[in-house]
């Protein structure tokens, strides 16, 4: 486990990181300093902790709706297996899928997209509670 240190809100903090996991503990970092300073920039709040969790709250919310947002985009790409699954093969051996496949394109590159957010986001929320 390799020590890094970091800075939020301007003040030293030393973490423990898995070793080949620096830029993305660094890129969580950059995140949360990010949205610590845009709170106490907006000169509404005041104090490190309200701050902190005005920030966790904002994170959170928006790790809930990317969540939101992968379990809509499985069930589309499963509803979009099935209706491929149903349609018969045509005589060129070529699936019937051709009609929506831009659609499942989409759905796919979304759904993807989503996981991998998702994901590092889930990894960097553990990496920085360690």
């Amino acid at each position: 486990m390799k020590q890094l240190e970091v800075h939020i809100m301007q003040q030293s903090y030393m973490l423990g990181c898995p070793e080949g996991q620096e830029e993305r503990l660094l890129a969580a970092v950059k995140q949360v300093d990010d949205a610590m300073c845009g709170i106490r920039d907006s000169g509404k709040i005041r104090g490190r902790e309200r701050i902190a969790v005005l920030a966790a709250l904002n994170m959170a919310f928006d790790l809930l709706d990317l969540k939101t947002q992968n379990t809509e985009l499985n069930q589309q790409a499963e509803q979009a297996r099935s209706e491929a699954a149903a349609q018969p093969a045509a005589a060129s051996g070529q699936a019937s899928l051709n009609w929506d496949e831009p659609r499942l394109q989409a759905i796919m590159q979304r759904l993807d997209a989503a996981t991998s957010d998702t994901a590092a986001a889930a990894t960097a929320n553990a990496t920085a509670a360690s």
